[in-house]
């Protein structure tokens, strides 16, 4: 899939991969699939950012995908221009309407299950 991205989708650009801190989440691993030589190749075409640690980024952009599920893409969309330009629709007006996620899990309630974990 990477290789797809690198070599078909953007074949000009700097892709920017977003991963957790999962310890395996790493360019490095590239060298376990690919001969060297390939595997170099595709770590120079990609950029990492990894999520902050806490994850609240990462919740953050599961429950936009969710919402962008139920509200936009929940229907059949006759071809990909459509669905395109349902989406930059959807993603305009969520801008416009923004609102803050109100979570409602707290840094003590958080130690709390941490100790029990542990």
């Amino acid at each position: 899939m990477l290789t797809d991205f690198a070599d078909f989708h953007f074949p000009e650009k700097k892709i920017v991969v977003v991963m957790d801190h999962l310890n395996t989440h790493k360019l490095s691993t590239l060298y376990n699939a690919f001969k060297p030589a390939e595997a170099r190749r595709l770590v120079n075409r990609f950029e990492v950012h990894y999520t902050p640690k806490q994850g609240s980024w990462i919740n953050m952009a599961e429950i936009e995908i969710n919402v962008m599920s139920r509200q936009c893409l929940a229907r059949r969309i006759p071809d990909r221009a459509t669905m395109e330009r349902k989406t930059k629709v959807w993603v305009d007006y969520r801008y416009e309407t923004a609102k803050p996620i109100d979570w409602q899990f707290k840094t003590e309630d958080a130690r709390i299950k941490q100790k029990i974990i542990s």
